[in-house]
């Protein structure tokens, strides 16, 4: 699973030390051990700055969504693991690049986030789906043609959810000025 997410050696070894510590204090008990690796990658990915959504860990395992989440929540909460929420600026680099597009998008989408977290836009908000608009609203403004359904496919977030919330980052970022 951490090859296929392009995820370094350091994330698959403290996935491995998650997974030993669920081990020995007796959790995997009536769940799968597939469902409990899964969670202990992803709760790695996010504790190493190396995010990866809950859909791409999701498409690589061979558990179902409400097992993987179901999971997750329970590793995190009884091993008392330190998991700060994802960062939207942590997926732009990797989605800029996979839409191949320059450094300006880039530094603009990370701007745009950063305006929109000072000014409170982003509570509660999936931080795929701020990236996923950050960039296609950067990549307007850097007049890098990129359409909502191109960022859609490449984030797997919705063309809707892009939408709102590109509306939500440009509103913030005119508030700012």
């Amino acid at each position: 699973m951490s090859s296929a997410l392009g995820l370094p050696k350091e994330v698959r070894e403290t996935a491995s030390v998650i997974y030993r510590r669920a081990l020995s204090e007796d959790l995997l008990p009536g769940r799968s051990i597939e469902g409990v690796a899964t969670a202990a990658l992803y709760a790695a990915a996010r504790q190493m700055q190396t995010p990866r959504s809950l859909d791409e860990v999701a498409t690589v395992s061979r558990i179902d969504d409400m097992e993987f989440k179901r999971t997750y929540r329970y590793i995190v909460r009884e091993l008392n693991l330190e998991v700060a929420p994802a960062d939207p600026a942590s997926y732009v680099p990797r989605f800029v690049s996979e839409l191949d597009l320059s450094d300006e998008v880039e530094r603009r989408a990370r701007e745009l986030l950063d305006t929109a977290a000072e000014q409170g836009v982003t509570s509660g908000k999936s931080p795929v789906g701020l990236a996923a608009a950050a960039i296609y609203a950067a990549s307007l403004l850097a007049n890098q043609k990129v359409t909502q359904s191109e960022v859609s496919d490449v984030t797997d977030v919705s063309e809707v959810t892009i939408r709102n919330r590109y509306q939500e980052l440009l509103e913030a970022a005119e508030t700012a000025n």
